[in-house]
């Protein structure tokens, strides 16, 4: 049996909310289909060369249209039905189609005025959920902690969408801080794409720090992951040269200022761990420690490679050491929002913060 909300969403929220769904519903299951029944793009009248080699064709963007269409439509739907659930469809629906348009405006490097046709209603709409939220302190508790699990996914995706822009590019030898090198073909889509993921990993240390109450290793943890995600802000402005630059003694502040960077953020994700770790119980402990000891290794192995970078030297295994590590590091994040997500975490008792068992 379906359940009806008790929530009153003001009534021009509710129909503005409702036109937003209804208009990219129709926009994106229409798009959607046109673009998996032609994927060479002449039903739409766009030429493939427009994703710059991203997709061979328009078959794969098609079919995330089409979804997105769908969801669209049981989101207005729910709202229309005022099901207790309305809000979470809602929030998905219009944060689908913002990730949608953000991407798609980084992959075509370009802003057209269908994006304000489009992605305008989607900000509208997305303003209209407000009044739908059943607890607000808690959604938004939520939200950040889900921004985690995006932040991640976006991040692992960024570094395979990015590097397949850069035909000489190998993601073996290479690393991944070279895809943002100055003079880097790749630069300024690299820069594009990887802000919403410093917003996002922010929110989500925002999200573990609202939810450690009085925990206190727990809190520890969540400010060293605020800072993280702060330097984040920092690394568009110090970006390295490439190799060839670097050889050719082209190196400046700027380098030096992006391997300090990167030596202090990779020792503040692992203090975080460390004390998330202490924080959260047995198993998610036996888990941080194993994840602490591969980050450590592969981080001694990329850096062991890294001098030959400076050299121009051949680097054979360098971008692999370095995804295992990003791998892991954004892979503990997804597991630690998911274990959040439930309620906030308290301590055993006044007088210790080892957390819940």
């Amino acid at each position: 049996m379906t359940t009806t909300r008790t929530v009153d969403q003001p009534r021009w929220q509710r129909v503005v909310l409702l036109l937003a769904l209804g208009y990219e519903a129709a926009g994106c299951l229409v798009g959607g289909s046109f673009l998996v029944a032609a994927p060479d793009g002449h039903l739409m009248d766009m030429p493939v060369e427009l994703m710059h080699g991203t997709f061979r064709d328009f078959l794969i963007p098609g079919i995330i249209l089409f979804g997105l269409g769908i969801l669209n439509t049981l989101a207005f739907f729910a709202v229309l039905r005022r099901s207790s659930m309305d809000w979470f469809w809602a929030v998905a629906s219009m944060g689908g189609l913002a990730i949608w348009f953000w991407i798609e405006i980084a992959i075509i490097l370009e802003l057209h005025w269908l994006h304000a046709m489009w992605g305008l209603p989607v900000i509208a709409g997305g303003l209209a959920t407000a009044g739908l939220l059943p607890d607000r302190e808690e959604f938004l508790r939520k939200a950040f902690l889900i921004c985690g699990v995006i932040s991640s996914l976006l991040y692992a995706a960024i570094t395979v969408i990015v590097a397949m822009q850069w035909a000489s590019y190998d993601s073996a030898s290479q690393t991944v801080s070279e895809l943002s090198a100055v003079d880097a073909p790749t630069r300024t889509l690299w820069l594009v794409l990887s802000t919403p993921y410093t917003i996002m990993m922010i929110a989500f240390a925002v999200g573990i720090w609202r939810s450690a109450e009085n925990n206190r290793h727990l809190r520890i943890a969540g400010g060293l992951l605020i800072a993280y995600g702060a330097l984040g802000l920092i690394w568009p402005f110090a970006p390295m040269h490439l190799r060839e630059a670097l050889a050719a003694g082209g190196g400046t502040f700027a380098d030096t200022l992006h391997l300090t960077l990167g030596g202090i953020t990779e020792v503040i994700y692992l203090l975080a761990l460390v004390f998330a770790a202490a924080a959260l119980g047995k198993t998610f402990r036996a888990y941080s420690i194993a994840t602490f000891i591969t980050l450590l290794v592969f981080g001694i192995l990329t850096a062991l490679d890294a001098p030959k970078v400076a050299t121009n030297e051949p680097t054979p295994s360098i971008g692999i050491w370095e995804r295992i590590n990003i791998g892991v590091f954004l892979l503990w994040v997804v597991v630690l929002a998911i274990r959040m997500f439930p309620t906030p975490i308290r301590s055993a008792s006044p007088t210790t913060s080892r957390g819940i068992q």
